[in-house]
């Protein structure tokens, strides 16, 4: 498949998803948003991809919405409008019910809307000169797809609420510290840490990871008891057990 926005590209087990329109920062159009969402699909899909990489092309992983192409059009009472949230919202989704790890390599600039894509991902590694950021206020507008929910869960209430309420960037290491990214690197080591990541990852089982994936995102969102059942409970076909527990007995 074809794209105009975006760069898909595949490696060793890695499917690469480069946004591309450094020229506006890899701002989010509708056009960004379904190609990002067929992208996720397609590689889901593939058997041979293992882990998914969303990234952005030049000095930013994304600005958030663009604005300036939306225009006058649905910026009234706080919102975008209905096509962009729609589409974000299935972007969002496809990643998360995606049954391989998607890692977030930022390279740049991160905000607003673009974190709440970053949010809903696995992993996210940075780059120690990426800055981040929830500017929704700054622009009167109130977040619609799921920066109210996922931001404070990831870095506490408190947090959450002085990076909302202020609309100031951090930089990638104070990121690190709060616990918003797993880890800030030095710009030229961004390509090699990801792919040192996503290598351990496809080391593994690939069924046991898709379930303990589900088991993450799907038990967050009930109580503690409610996920302990759930873990308790689920079933999956992991087809590889076997064959991983006689290896490791031969070792022995």
């Amino acid at each position: 498949m074809s794209y105009e926005t975006i760069i898909y590209e595949k490696k060793e087990g890695v499917a690469k998803i480069t946004i591309n329109r450094p020229q506006v920062m890899n701002a989010l159009s509708p056009t960004v948003l379904s190609e990002l969402k067929a992208a996720v699909e397609d590689a889901g899909q593939d058997s041979d991809v293992k882990v998914v990489v969303l990234t952005g092309a030049g000095r930013a992983f994304s600005a958030g919405v663009d604005l300036v192409s939306l225009g006058e059009r649905g910026l009234e009472g706080g919102r975008v409008g209905p096509t962009l949230d729609d589409q974000s919202r299935g972007v969002i989704d496809t990643i998360q019910g995606l049954p391989k790890v998607v890692i977030a390599m930022v390279n740049g600039y991160c905000l607003t809307g673009a974190l709440e894509i970053m949010l809903s991902c696995d992993l996210i590694i940075a780059s120690e000169e990426a800055r981040l950021g929830d500017t929704h206020v700054r622009w009167g507008l109130v977040p619609r797809w799921g920066m109210s929910q996922r931001l404070p869960r990831t870095i506490g209430v408190l947090k959450a609420k002085e990076l909302s309420f202020t609309a100031e960037m951090i930089t990638a290491q104070e990121a690190e510290r709060i616990g918003l990214i797993n880890k800030a690197v030095p710009k030229d080591k961004l390509e090699e840490t990801v792919q040192e990541l996503a290598s351990k990852i496809m080391a593994n089982s690939p069924d046991a990871v898709a379930a303990y994936k589900y088991l993450y995102n799907r038990g967050l969102r009930d109580t503690l008891e409610k996920g302990l059942e759930l873990e308790a409970k689920s079933e999956f076909a992991i087809k590889d057990t076997a064959d991983r527990v006689a290896g490791f007995k031969k070792k022995d």
